[in-house]
């Protein structure tokens, strides 16, 4: 189905890549790049608001992110415990919901925590929703969403003829969002690494060159409009 309205995308997905590469660029650590691309965060969910996008899921650490070194790792833990009382000032006031899907449990509980705290103190807002994946891994969430399935269908929940790709669906992170229409990758890399490979099996993608700390509207406008030009068949003939 074709969620989006007027060649707007409902959800566009953001696999945020080059923090690291464009802070090496300006002679800085990586975690200046971090730093700089958790800000940029805030600039590209006004411009996708602004544009009627109601859903944006940003890649910010995945699962096999914990392989970096740990001093990068603590940093951006870090970042967003120490930040994310800010981001919220500001993006209440645009009428965002903030979200987190993920292993959010197996994060530090004081950081767990905050994530919790903040998705409940925006849980009302309805201009744009922003879903942070956060010790996301595309695979995990289906084998998640399994054993989810397993339980349930111990307790009599449901059985196996009952079992399709909608009922299916209840069992990911977060089933009431729908798929991306439209997934934007930064730093000129071509491919998924494991973000959201469930919802994303019809999306549009769209490579970006910049790095994402380089990331502008105008590049945001740019993937807008190839995606409206594109015909969205999902398997069917027009």
């Amino acid at each position: 189905m074709n969620n989006s309205t007027n060649n707007v995308p409902i959800h566009i997905a953001f696999i945020m890549d080059g923090n690291g590469r464009w802070a090496k660029k300006q002679g800085k650590p990586r975690t200046y790049g971090h730093y700089v691309g958790a800000y940029k965060i805030e600039d590209v969910v006004k411009w996708c608001a602004n544009r009627g996008v109601k859903y944006t899921t940003f890649y910010a650490f995945s699962t096999e992110n914990w392989k970096r070194p740990m001093e990068e790792v603590n940093f951006i833990f870090g970042l967003l415990e120490n930040k994310i009382h800010e981001f919220y000032e500001r993006m209440n006031k645009e009428g965002v919901r903030l979200r987190f899907i993920g292993r959010i449990d197996k994060l530090p509980s004081s950081l767990k925590d905050k994530c919790l705290e903040y998705e409940e103190k925006t849980k009302n807002n309805s201009r744009i929703q922003v879903i942070m994946a956060f010790n996301y891994g595309g695979r995990n969430e289906i084998i998640d969403g399994i054993k989810r399935l397993m339980e349930d269908t111990k307790k009599g929940n449901i059985t196996p003829d009952k079992l399709d790709e909608n009922s299916f669906r209840n069992y990911l992170y977060a089933p009431d969002v729908p798929d991306p229409d439209l997934v934007i990758r930064t730093s000129g890399e071509m491919r998924i690494s494991n973000f959201l490979i469930w919802q994303i099996a019809y999306s549009e993608l769209y490579f970006s060159k910049l790095l994402w700390p380089e990331f502008t509207e105008e590049e945001l406008q740019k993937a807008i409009d190839e995606y409206s030009n594109r015909d969205r068949r999902f398997g069917g003939i027009k």
